[in-house]
């Protein structure tokens, strides 16, 4: 049975490697020497795995619990939770998802 030709592309593919986004920088309070200190005592007291799903032998973030767009305490143990990359990435796009829902706040008030 002969085989089918595929047809060409009529359009040709973009090629994205010349318009690279920016790379991530971490806010400036996020390589504090304040912000360190408590991320390693938490780390001691909590243990080296996610506290939300238990995965251990990844990378952790200190993950504000109530954003500090949103008025969190930045330094508070109590609103920081260890999560890996992908509980940190699916919190992160929800809250700021029902951020964009959310009508402004008005300012000074």
């Amino acid at each position: 049975m002969p085989r089918l030709k595929m047809l060409q592309p009529r359009l040709a593919a973009l090629d994205t490697r010349r318009v690279l986004p920016p790379p991530k920088r971490a806010a400036a309070f996020y390589l504090s020497p304040e912000w360190r200190a408590l991320m390693a005592a938490i780390t001691k007291a909590r243990g080296k795995r996610c506290q939300q799903c238990g995965r251990t032998d990844c990378r952790l973030f200190g993950d504000h619990i109530v954003e500090l767009k949103d008025g969190g305490a930045p330094l508070d143990p109590s609103n920081v939770m260890l999560r890996c990359g992908s509980c940190h990435t699916a919190k992160t796009a929800r809250v700021r998802a029902e951020r964009m829902r959310s009508p402004a706040k008005p300012l000074g008030g």
